[in-house]
């Protein structure tokens, strides 16, 4: 079964048996590449999907050289006429979705739909990029100095270096590269080595477009080794942005090199995400946002429910209510409708998971559900658990810890200053919620002195965000903002202008500068 999907779902993508790593975006944009193999398993089975030839520094070094010329003619181009660009390509991504969003299935174990719905969040995406390329505007501001006139406008910034997780290889690629487009920069995207065909998909899918309107070199993409690409990426003074998604580890290495250079750097890191759960909400909402942001592409979002405080009084019940959740949810193949959790992205993720819950025991935790490997008939290579229910402090140093896995922490309060301050208390500051039916209790949690994260969320769980809010976090999680609100500003240079109409000089601030003979 799954074999059939796998020819049929590459063959309506384009990807063959071996594949390139190094394109400019066109259909003729392949460069012939010449580093290692790289094959890419699907979790669901093990089994190997299709290959990778990576690229190599001169194959880098050739695609930076098609984005310098790309970006020269793209950055002329009025932003509606690259709005409409990326209008065409969500019509693709409409025609292609579900074969794209099967092939992240196939290569992230993530359910059908959380696949379908990833290729809709690009499309979403697109087309709020598709507005927003009427809208990059700046402001008109009064000048101190009589028959001068101030403003500010925004220029593309230049190549923007797209570095991804394996856990969204499509979304996060759209966040930032439809916007980015629509603002004039090129793109340079380096994928996880887990998700590499679906980079390459999306580089097939979007080919059609770049062909129609000649802007090879625009959309690029380059899949290699980090001492053949990614250390050069980084290092590259010609890109003046890169965005990075993924560890903290991988972040704070980004951030370092970037720096380095004075270049610029959008950090999306980990998460440690909790919810708060007082004893007046409405329950039954609580314990639905608690499943899907623990479970949901089996833990392995940023945004993903790691914690639960509640309060003293509910929490028994709650507890007896979620295990009996957690006993219905259906295991297995991704592919399958009614498959509410596929495995883990691989062995190490499974062993991950597994050492964090011998830890947390050592530490002090009780482990009251789940965290077992699973063996799913047929699919015995794949790296299937079941979700871990554990009940811990919040000091353990395991907590602290963001484990990209379906690990589930329940926490005790009484106060609700302690719920918040036990929150607050983890390194990452990604996203965070509330349950509760208090107006007062609401406001504190959105309050200067509530949840210091970048998304707080109240009656709603903390994993899954629409596009139209900036999204990031602060702390360890690395402070950018990507997708929507004013985000767009990340990938364009800001430039204030002054114009004298007048037929004298003022200087600002009245400043007095003359010499005889010079001045009117």
């Amino acid at each position: 079964m799954e074999q059939r999907i796998i020819e049929s779902v590459l063959k309506d993508l384009g990807i063959k048996n071996k594949n390139y790593g190094a394109n400019s975006g066109s259909s003729t944009g392949w460069i012939k590449t010449g580093g290692k193999e790289l094959v890419s398993y699907s979790p669901i089975s093990g089994q190997p999907i299709a290959s990778i030839v990576q690229a190599t520094r001169s194959n880098y070094d050739a695609i930076m050289t098609r984005a310098k010329t790309g970006f020269e003619k793209f950055r002329m181009m009025p932003a509606p006429e690259r709005g409409q660009i990326v209008r065409d390509i969500a019509t693709v991504l409409r025609e292609k979705k579900e074969a794209l969003g099967a092939l992240i299935t196939l290569e992230t174990g993530k359910i059908k739909s959380e696949g379908q719905g990833e290729v809709q969040e690009m499309i979403d995406i697109a087309d709020f990029s598709v507005g927003l390329s009427r809208q990059l505007h700046g402001l008109t501001m009064h000048s101190e100095r009589p028959f001068h006139r101030m403003y500010e406008q925004w220029h593309p910034l230049g190549i923007v270096g797209i570095i991804t997780a394996f856990n969204f290889p499509a979304a996060v690629w759209s966040w930032n590269a439809l916007i980015a487009a629509v603002c004039g920069d090129v793109i340079l995207f380096k994928p996880s080595s887990k998700t590499p065909l679906t980079a390459i998909a999306i580089q097939n899918c979007i080919a059609p477009v770049v062909d129609k309107y000649d802007i090879d070199g625009v959309f690029n993409l380059i899949i290699g080794e980090r001492a053949e690409v990614g250390d050069p990426l980084l290092n590259d003074s010609r890109i003046p942005l890169i965005s990075a998604t993924g560890s903290t580890a991988m972040g704070k290495k980004v951030a370092t090199q970037v720096a380095a250079r004075l270049g610029r750097s959008l950090l999306e890191l980990g998460g440690n995400n909790a919810i708060i759960i007082t004893k007046d909400c409405n329950l039954e909402m609580a314990l639905r946002a608690t499943l899907f942001g623990a479970v949901g592409t089996a833990g392995q979002r940023c945004t993903s429910t790691r914690r639960i405080i509640i309060h003293t009084a509910i929490k028994e019940q709650f507890l007896t209510l979620l295990i009996k959740a957690y006993e219905q949810i259906k295991i297995g193949d991704p592919l399958k409708d009614d498959t509410l959790m596929g495995p883990l992205i691989d062995s190490q993720a499974q062993a991950n998971m597994m050492q964090a819950i011998e830890t947390a025991v050592k530490q002090g935790a009780k482990l009251v559900y789940g965290g077992t490997r699973l063996k799913i008939p047929g699919l015995e290579q794949g790296s299937y658990v079941t979700p871990a229910i554990v009940e811990a402090a919040n000091h353990y140093p395991i907590v602290q810890e963001e484990t990209f896995a379906p690990i589930l922490y329940i926490i005790e309060y009484k106060e609700l200053e302690d719920a918040v301050r036990m929150h607050n208390d983890v390194p990452q500051g990604l996203s965070s919620s509330i349950f509760t039916d208090s107006i007062k209790d609401q406001e504190l949690f959105l309050s200067h002195k509530g949840s210091d994260c970048g998304i707080a969320n109240v009656n709603i769980g903390t994993s899954g965000a629409e596009i139209g809010g900036a999204f990031g976090g602060e702390k360890e999680t690395g402070g950018g903002r990507e997708s929507g609100s004013d985000a767009w500003k990340n990938y364009m240079r800001r430039q204030t202008n002054t114009i004298n109409w007048g037929e004298n000089l003022p200087l600002a601030q009245g400043i007095v500068f003359n010499i005889k003979g010079v001045q009117k």
